[in-house]
């Protein structure tokens, strides 16, 4: 197995535990979400957590799953364009989109570190009346960019070694 292999093999396999172990965090929301209803409309007892716990919980549910989701090309695509392209061709495509991807993630995470510092340094809490904790929120912003410029690399080289291997064919 070459180096390029190796890499793209670890970050997507990487990237893949991380989007399945946050899609687990579905069904604590849902969880939650129930719970509020019961409580709010059987019983006249809503609560004061439920809606900001899930809300925190949808944050690193998308921000992990993104990275996978960038391999499985389950992102927006123009099926109808690309889905005629050769194989070649949508692999030169892609050798332009993927590096933008990354360009996009290196701004984000470097917007988002002085963000995410600040909110550890601070202790940063929400101010509702539960007041949980938000900056492991925050912290994950920069670090799911991170996993994303990771995976843009991945897709750019995989592109890469299929122009050198594919012919002209129809994909």
């Amino acid at each position: 197995m070459s180096i390029v292999q190796g890499y793209c093999k670890a970050v997507t396999g990487l990237n893949r535990w991380l989007a399945v172990m946050a899609s687990l965090l579905v069904f604590i929301m849902v969880a939650v979400i129930s719970y509020e209803v019961v409580a709010r409309y059987f019983f006249d007892a809503p609560t004061v957590w439920a809606l900001e716990l899930s809300t925190l919980l949808l944050g690193p549910y998308f921000m992990l799953a993104g990275p996978y989701l960038l391999h499985t090309a389950g992102h927006v695509n123009v099926d109808i364009v690309y889905g005629k392209l050769s194989a070649r061709t949508a692999a030169m495509v892609d050798t332009a989109i993927y590096p933008v991807i990354g360009v996009i993630a290196c701004v984000l995470i470097y917007q988002s570190i002085p963000v995410a510092m600040n909110s550890i340094e601070s202790g940063e809490t929400s101010f509702s009346s539960w007041n949980p904790a938000i900056w492991p929120a925050k912290t994950l912003i920069p670090v799911a960019f991170t996993l994303l410029l990771l995976q843009s690399i991945a897709e750019t080289l995989q592109a890469i070694v299929r122009i050198r291997t594919s012919g002209e064919s129809a994909a």
